[in-house]
Order: structure tokens, then sequence, then C-alpha cells
């Protein structure tokens, strides 16, 4: 996988880098609170049943995030040595 994305366009148990936050104002504040910052690796953990939300691994913790809040965060995947 190469180029950028969002975060909710990552299949489950995919790893990727945040390069940067398009949300702005409150959302903006809370995606950076929680550890969404430019270079931040972030693990695609699991979906809900339903699709929406999906967990994320976020420098430890798990957050779970809604497709119209985590497309708003753009990614660069990496490869399956990201795992380790």
């Amino acid at each position: 996988m190469a180029g950028k994305t969002t975060l909710n366009n990552l299949p489950s148990g995919s790893f990727a880098l945040v390069t940067e936050v398009l949300a702005e104002g409150l959302i903006r504040r809370r995606l950076l609170d929680l550890g969404l910052v430019p270079g931040t690796r972030v693990e695609v953990v699991r979906r809900s049943p339903a699709g929406d939300p999906t967990a994320f691994n976020i420098r430890g913790a798990i957050i779970a995030l809604r497709k119209e809040v985590a497309g708003q965060v753009l990614v660069s995947p990496l490869g399956d040595e990201a795992a380790g």
C-alpha cells in the first residue's frame, strides 16, 4: 500500500502513520488531544459489527472513532513490517 488515504479507509489489522489532521475546531482539538498528531503510528484494531465505529490503537490506548471523524485524518499506510 502506498500513498495517502484517510483513517476510515484502512482495513482491520493494518498500520499507518498520521500525516495530517484535516478537522477543524473542537473535533481537531479532540483528535490532537487523543494523540493523532503527525508521525503517530496507528493500528486499526477492529470494526464494530455494523461497521461504525472503528477501534484504533493510538499510542497504546484503544480509541473508537466514527467514520465521519476518522475520515478527517490523513495517513500513510505502512506495510506488514510495522507489526513489530
